[in-house]
């Protein structure tokens, strides 16, 4: 694979030519901005070139602080937990979040709750602030007792892992605005019924204009709810056109949101090292972004 190799072969030749990347001059001429991303971002080069490349990768770019997409079994991109925290404390960086999901029936609920255990022994041997679910079942057969065992499932793990000093999360994608319950949005529904001391909400910001609403009207509506949030465009951050960031950068600073991460899903030339590294560059750029 020819990402990692492209990148660093480019990052040479830009300093060579006496061009210094945005992150350099954040470094240089004040303090690192704290951009996070989310390592899911980098998915095909964590199965080609494995996650130590990766996490050098992401280092030099100027990323601060990580959010992972690779738990298994107690390990994390088959790592034990202290091995992993330490590859990333090495390079400067912070793991300070993850997404792992478990999906819950009325029959598996004891089996679930003892993955959670596991799941967040291990993160709170790597120093993660948020777990975070990325998903849930939600489609025309999905009823209202169905999400109210899911409220009750969410706060019943949000308490495992107040516990353990953690918080847990629910992370969106669109359809929680395309179907609604006791006359309201899956997503409204989710945010009025859980514990709001035991489950916070990852907002995504894309899905969330996907699903037809304003991510920063949500911010200003439910300053409490929402302690992290996922920056995405549809492709590289900035590059559509179809995103305003500055209203919503201006809310998450209003509400006091410390940790946010890029998620890159799509590639304009089909390379998410250059897309990654361009979604770095124009937050490293934007004043509003802190």
């Amino acid at each position: 694979m020819q990402n990692r190799r492209d990148f660093l072969k480019r990052a040479s030749l830009m300093l060579a030519g006496g061009m210094v990347m945005p992150q350099l001059l954040t470094s240089c001429g004040g303090p690192k901005k704290h951009i996070g991303l989310q390592l899911y971002s980098l998915r095909e080069m964590v199965k080609d070139e494995g996650i130590k490349a990766v996490l050098e990768t992401v280092a030099k770019m100027g990323y601060t602080h990580l959010e992972t997409a690779g738990y298994d079994n107690g390990k994390i991109y088959g790592l034990a937990p202290l091995e992993f925290k330490k590859m990333v404390d090495d390079l400067g960086m912070k793991c300070t979040s993850a997404h792992l999901s478990q999906a819950i029936t009325k029959d598996n609920k004891d089996e679930v709750m003892a993955w959670w255990d596991r799941a967040i022994e291990a993160y709170n041997q790597v120093g993660a602030k948020y777990l975070v679910q990325p998903w849930m079942p939600i489609d025309d057969n999905t009823t209202e007792d169905d999400m109210k065992m899911y409220c009750d499932y969410f706060t019943s793990v949000g308490y495992k892992t107040a516990a353990a000093s953690m918080a847990f999360g629910y992370h969106n994608h669109d359809f929680e605005f395309k179907y609604k319950f006791g006359g309201k949005y899956a997503y409204d529904y989710l945010l009025d019924n859980v514990s709001k001391q035991h489950v916070f909400f990852q907002m995504d910001v894309y899905w969330v204009m996907m699903g037809g609403e304003d991510p920063a009207a949500y911010l200003k509506e439910r300053p409490s709810q929402f302690k992290t949030i996922h920056i995405k465009d549809e492709k590289e951050i900035g590059a559509s056109g179809k995103m305003n960031f500055q209203p919503i950068f201006e809310q998450m600073q209003a509400n006091n949101v410390k940790d946010w991460y890029v998620e890159v899903e799509q590639y304009t030339n089909n390379n998410p090292v250059e897309s990654v590294q361009e979604s770095y560059d124009f937050l490293a750029k934007a004043g509003y972004v802190y």
